[in-house]
């Protein structure tokens, strides 16, 4: 069990991160070992599939596969976000490019000696002078092929996380933050414990932890103790479901529409969790100039707040908003 002692200083210094690299290497690993990792819906694996077998003939990607285990992975391929929300592929990418050489060579050398049978081929790639741009190209070529067109949906599904988090973290302090987040989680007697991890007890002092949330680690959850990640809970999503399928469309009750109008009443059942005017405007088939407006009203009859989280701008209804839509 990971024990991460909190105090009040934590709480204020606590934030939230993306890191699209995490995502994209859980990826790779759930396209590479089926057998042992099958957390991708069906869909998606039959449709990424092809593609990653393109890849895994004409790249690294066996190289990417070989550093990784369900435990372990080395730090210098997944490097920790600096730019919180706002992190990007290209930030991600830089830093594996810019890595110490003698580090991910210790880092290799320690990985392949966790899998002794790893072949001539894979070994190959991973120790020639080249190694940190070879795989940084694989993964480069890896994102475009394989994340970036499904990003903005990850990406939001990710947002929509921490609006929820963050806004219980700030009023209801670590124990609302962490309910529900994962059944290993829990707070109590001041601390942060997640079960089924290895033994660690660790001071936060003051630093906070950062919160990562993460389509592609469910049903698992992970956590970073050592440098140069700071310390660290990466854990499910909330709402990874909609990465299965679209969620069923409710239909307001014909008292709110009479209220509200049609239009404003869909938005306003549709925001049983936050999301971006943008998301509500693709899953609503409504334009997004059309959206704007009506959360606009909505928003100035109390029904809504919203909250920015990195390049958007999310809403969520409010207990007033709530209480309208509750059966």
């Amino acid at each position: 069990m990971i024990r991460f002692l909190a105090g009040a200083e934590d709480l204020v210094h606590s934030r939230f991160a993306l890191s699209p690299i995490f995502e994209l290497n859980n990826l790779i690993q759930d396209l590479g070992r089926p057998r042992l990792q099958r957390r991708l819906p069906a869909a998606w694996f039959a449709r990424l599939q092809p593609r990653f077998e393109a890849l895994r003939a004409e790249t690294a990607i066996d190289g990417l596969l070989a550093l990784s285990t369900p435990h372990h992975g080395p730090n210098f391929i997944a490097p920790p976000p600096t730019r919180g929300l706002t992190q990007t592929i290209d930030d991600d990418l830089a830093a594996v490019r810019a890595a110490d050489p003698a580090a991910a060579r210790a880092e290799i050398d320690y990985c392949l000696s966790l899998r002794p049978t790893v072949g001539a081929r894979v070994r190959g790639m991973l120790t020639g002078s080249d190694v940190l741009d070879r795989l940084a190209d694989t993964q480069e070529r890896a994102w475009h092929e394989l994340l970036a067109p499904d990003w903005l949906q990850v990406r939001m599904i990710c947002e929509r996380d921490v609006v929820h988090r963050a806004g219980e973290l700030g009023r209801h302090g670590w124990a609302a933050a962490l309910a529900g987040i994962h059944p290993s989680v829990r707070w109590r007697d001041g601390a942060i414990e997640i079960l089924r991890l290895e033994d660690h007890q660790v001071a936060l002092s003051g630093a906070g932890l950062l919160l990562v949330p993460t389509a592609f680690v469910w049903p698992r959850i992970a956590a970073h103790v050592e440098d140069p990640w700071p310390r660290t809970l990466i854990y499910p999503a909330r709402g990874i479901g909609a990465l299965l399928e679209p969620p069923a469309r409710r239909a307001p009750p014909q008292a709110l529409t009479r209220l509200l109008g049609r239009s404003r009443a869909r938005l306003l059942i549709a925001l049983a969790d936050p999301a971006s005017t943008s998301q509500l405007a693709q899953a609503l088939s409504m334009t997004v100039s059309a959206v704007g407006n009506h959360l606009a009203v909505l928003r100035e009859a109390g029904l809504l707040d919203r909250a920015r989280a990195g390049r958007s701008v999310i809403y969520r209804r409010t207990p007033l908003g709530d209480a309208l839509v509750s059966d």
